[in-house]
C-alpha cells in the first residue's frame, strides 16, 4: 500500500503545474486523497481533497478556484492541477489517504502518506 506524488518543478508566477498521486494496494473507491503542503518554517496546511466515498471536493480558500482536484478512475491516480501559481504557493507538496470522506483541516486523520515533491514558484 503506498501513495507515491510527481510533478513537481520550477515555474513562473501566473504558470500551471499538474501533481499526480499514483494509489496502489488499495481500492480508491472508499477512501479520500487529499493534498497537503509545506512550505519551510511553515506548518503542513490542507490544500484540496477528493473523496471517493461521497464524491465531494474540498479546498483551501486560499487556493480556491486556481487549484483542481481530480482522479483518473481506471489509473487510480489523483492529480492536482494547479494554475495561475504564486509564489506563495512554493511548498512541498504531499498527498496522504483516509478511508471516508474529506477532512482537510486535520492532517493527522489521514492515514498513509506519500513522499513530497516540491513546487517552487519563481521568475
Amino acid at each position: 500500500v503506498q501513495l507515491q506524488a510527481s510533478g513537481g518543478g520550477l515555474v513562473q508566477p501566473g504558470g500551471s503545474l499538474k501533481l499526480s498521486c499514483v494509489t496502489s494496494g488499495f481500492s480508491l473507491d472508499y477512501y479520500a486523497i487529499g493534498w497537503f503542503r509545506q512550505a519551510p518554517g511553515k506548518e503542513r496546511e490542507g490544500v484540496a481533497c477528493l473523496s471517493s466515498k461521497n464524491g465531494n471536493t474540498e479546498y483551501a480558500g486560499s487556493v480556491q478556484g486556481r487549484f483542481f482536484i481530480s482522479r483518473e478512475n481506471t489509473e487510480d491516480t489523483v492529480f492536482l492541477q494547479m494554475n495561475d501559481l504564486e509564489p506563495e504557493d512554493t511548498a512541498v507538496y504531499f498527498c496522504a489517504e483516509r478511508w471516508g470522506v474529506c477532512r482537510l483541516r486535520v492532517p493527522k486523520s489521514y492515514d498513509l502518506w506519500g513522499q513530497g515533491t516540491l513546487v517552487t514558484v519563481s521568475s
